[in-house]
């Protein structure tokens, strides 16, 4: 099978003996070619072209959900293909790696390399659904308004604290789980829309909802990592279905204690409940419209300031060797 590696140099969690390691393993039972990524959207690129160009059977993302997302984006630049999925395969190497591990993947880039090997020589494959989201950029930045994404997306509040960390990582802090958690606390205490939301969620057929001050949406569960404890915004969230979405309505320090306290306790059988949530599950598409921008995420990477964007979930878009 010919294979690309399209691997991330700067990966948080592996180092450049791993990688070649891990590069020769594949390359024992993979016609590999291997291309490191050297500046943002290289990935996007790169997997396009394979996807074109029709060089490679399988393309392989060895690096963090960042770099993952740019490969499915460049996939499936065109759209699936009804009659033949792209192929991706995913060797996590980032800070969280929440695709990769909602897959059921190990965390370990040595040991998730051995389970790739193994699913090749059983064969074994999936397909998986994706969410796809569209708008219109705020501000002047050049990203792609259509965007796809493999587990989540956020509008405001949570946007914002990875905003805020990709800024941290520019000055040079390292990707750590007490990064984001001073973020998330700094977020908290400027974000002057928390307790008057200015988000409305739309959806046919229904009423518009609206004064939420944070939408997360998630195509599957868990939401994301806290060191090894995993986080169920959406516990019913799946590969299998279509989107699901928690939004809350306010966001003060008592509601904000309530709600991170069942995160950190939720379960794939409960997730957070109160007066102040809304919870959508297995919906097709909706809406999220904000009187004021609002920063906006995909996949933990920080895309700008939006006032609209429609999500929309594909299934069967892709298949993941796993």
């Amino acid at each position: 099978m010919r294979a690309l590696l399209v691997v991330n140099p700067v990966a948080t969690t592996t180092s450049a003996r791993t990688r070649d390691v891990l590069t020769h393993a594949l390359a024992s039972d993979l016609k590999l070619e291997v291309a490191a990524t050297g500046y943002r959207g290289h990935a996007r690129e790169l997997a396009r072209e394979a996807a074109e160009q029709g060089t490679a059977d399988l393309v392989i993302a060895l690096g963090g959900d960042g770099t993952v997302n740019e490969v499915v984006n460049g996939l499936l630049h065109h759209g699936p293909d009804t009659g033949q999925l792209p192929r991706l395969a995913v060797v996590p190497g980032g800070s969280t790696n929440v695709f990769a591990r909602a897959l059921g993947l190990p965390n370990d880039a040595v040991e998730a390399t051995g389970a790739l090997l193994d699913a090749l020589h059983a064969k074994s494959e999936r397909a998986v659904g994706l969410g796809l989201a569209a708008g219109t950029p705020d501000t002047q930045d050049a990203e792609v308004p259509r965007r796809w994404f493999t587990f989540n997306a956020g509008l405001g509040f949570d946007a914002g604290v990875v905003g805020r960390v990709e800024l941290q990582r520019e000055r040079g802090k390292r990707s750590t789980h007490a990064l984001y958690v001073r973020q998330a606390m700094r977020q908290f205490l400027g974000d002057q829309h928390r307790t008057a939301g200015t988000i409305t969620l739309r959806r046919a057929g229904h009423e518009p909802v609206t004064g939420l001050a944070l939408a997360i949406v998630c195509n599957t569960a868990p939401w994301t990592f806290l060191g090894n404890r995993p986080m169920y915004a959406a516990p019913r969230a799946s590969f299998d279905t279509g989107l699901d979405l928690l939004g809350l309505t306010r966001l003060s320090s008592a509601a904000v204690t309530r709600y991170a306290t069942q995160l950190l306790r939720s379960s794939p059988d409960r997730g957070p409940r109160g007066k102040h949530v809304v919870a959508l599950h297995d919906e097709p598409d909706f809406t999220l419209q904000s009187q004021v921008p609002q920063p906006f995420q995909l996949d933990g990477d920080h895309l700008g300031l939006r006032t609209s964007v429609t999500f929309t979930g594909v299934r069967r878009a892709l298949r993941v060797i796993v």
